[in-house]
């Protein structure tokens, strides 16, 4: 267990932990999730995350999160607040969480050559100098992250994962344990967080 975490963190995901249905969650997947995130996981814009494959203890968390108000949905998707107001009971979460946990990934692929070893450096190593950490250190050196607490990166969106590093940087997405992703995002520069955003989507 990572120490950044904290036991808060082990706590509050043992909190969201809840005997799943998977087929009430690929019926609510279908009538509630798809629009955005596809039926099976996979998203129909950059700007919304691929579902398909996550950890289903981080869908959990950030479900309950959006509901509670401590993670307030991005205006970059042009759909503002709109998960704020899906109301979803805890075992509806644990259900779409473990329905789209249970589906296949679609691999990404980084797209900007001259990013690719910035963006891998940044990935395996990090930077010592100015105290940032390798990313593969929570979300694993293929990016499937770690569970329970980590989530998997690879092979999401580039567009979407450099909007996440910015709003963490920025303060305006704060649900994370201990200002971990804040602290570390805001040792970034712009061109790191693209950089970072487009080798994991090739990753997998």
């Amino acid at each position: 267990m990572k120490k950044v975490l904290g036991l808060s963190v082990v706590l509050a995901v043992a909190q969201v932990a809840h005997a799943a249905d998977i087929e009430a969650g690929k019926e609510m997947a279908a009538t509630v999730c798809a629009a955005c995130h596809g039926a099976n996981g996979v998203s129909v814009s950059d700007a919304i995350p691929n579902l398909a494959a996550q950890r289903p203890a981080y869908i959990e968390a950030q479900l309950k999160a959006f509901k509670e108000g401590t993670r307030k949905h991005s205006s970059a998707t042009g759909h503002t607040d709109i998960m704020n107001v899906i109301q979803l009971s805890a075992q509806d979460m644990a259900n779409v969480a473990a329905y789209f946990a249970s589906q296949q990934e679609k691999p990404g692929a980084s797209r900007n050559k001259d990013t690719i070893d910035l963006g891998r450096r940044i990935w395996r190593a990090g930077d010592a100098s100015k105290g940032l950490p390798a990313c593969a250190s929570c979300h694993g050196a293929t990016g499937a992250g770690m569970p329970v607490e980590f989530p998997r990166l690879a092979g999401q969106h580039a567009e979407y994962l450099e909007a996440q590093l910015k709003a963490f940087a920025a303060g305006t997405r704060a649900n994370d344990a201990n200002k971990a992703m804040r602290t570390i995002a805001a040792k970034m520069t712009g061109q790191e967080m693209r950089a970072v955003a487009d080798y994991a989507a090739g990753l997998r």
